[in-house]
């Protein structure tokens, strides 16, 4: 087995759809009259969520006449979230074909089918023209991919001069080897994290400028326990991360959480401009 075929197996159950819809109207909502915030609990698939991407999105200038990409859009909250806010377009680019149906599935229930489309793909060779997106931006997906300056270069590629790359990942800390598993790996065969340096470095390197620089590690910690003790104390919620990653997600989130308090993983959230 194929380095991305193990990652992708990794994000693959082959019922999320079905799951995420199941919870949905098992808590009374209107299958086809979806809106973006009732998705938030599970498509904003990374730590803090949807209040992350409101951070991160307003410093992207965006407006109903840009394109943007997402690079890793996993189940597609972030970029239903632009394209609903902002009006612009969006393409998610996400190695997991059943990201990418369920994604696409969500987007007709929400209305925003003629905003938002997404495609299977490898973010290391992408499947777009040079210069073909007026912004980008990425949420929790490099932690998977070793090759990081293809991944940085081929972001640099896909975007215009002068645009804009919000960036929100999961990066290494100073406190030693990560917990296994967690959510982006069950083993550290799959899990690839640069410390904060090397990922300024890798941007700069790659075309990058470097506008805001920001670490959340505080707020991401504050959050994954509050989350954490709401699930010891009522069981996980009806609509959660557990739909995507399965039984095995709350040994992931006391990892989690235990890295976090540790040290031994950083948040950085980043805006960059193409130079």
């Amino acid at each position: 087995m194929s380095e991305f075929d193990k990652i992708e197996s990794h994000w693959t159950r082959g019922n999320v759809g079905e799951a995420i819809l199941a919870a949905l109207a098992g808590a009374g909502k209107d299958l086809d009259n979806l809106r973006p915030e009732h998705l938030a609990a599970v498509d904003e698939f990374h730590i803090r969520g949807r209040e992350a991407t409101l951070e991160l999105a307003p410093l992207l200038e965006l407006d109903a006449s840009k394109t943007v990409l997402d690079v890793g859009s996993g189940v597609g909250g972030p970029s239903r979230l632009l394209a609903a806010d902002f009006g612009c377009k969006v393409t998610g680019l996400d190695l997991t074909e059943e990201y990418c149906q369920v994604a696409t599935m969500l987007a007709e229930r929400t209305g925003l089918g003629g905003l938002v489309e997404y495609r299977q793909g490898n973010a290391l060779d992408m499947p777009f023209e040079d210069a073909s997106f007026d912004a980008e931006i990425t949420q929790h997906a490099a932690m998977n991919i070793p090759e990081k300056p293809t991944l940085y270069r081929e972001m640099a590629r896909v975007l215009k001069p002068g645009g804009l790359l919000g960036l929100y990942d999961v990066l290494a800390g100073a406190g030693g080897e990560v917990h296994f598993p967690v959510p982006w790996a069950r083993e550290p065969s799959i899990s690839h994290l640069a410390t904060p340096d090397e990922l300024r470095e890798l941007l700069e390197s790659s075309g990058f400028e470097v506008l805001h620089w920001r670490d959340s590690t505080v707020q991401g910690r504050d959050w994954f326990r509050a989350m954490v003790k709401a699930a010891q104390e009522g069981g996980p919620p009806p609509l959660g991360f557990h739909l995507l990653l399965g039984p095995d997600f709350p040994e992931m989130a006391k990892n989690q959480l235990r890295n976090l308090e540790e040290n031994r993983i950083a948040l950085i959230e980043t805006v960059c401009r193409k130079t």
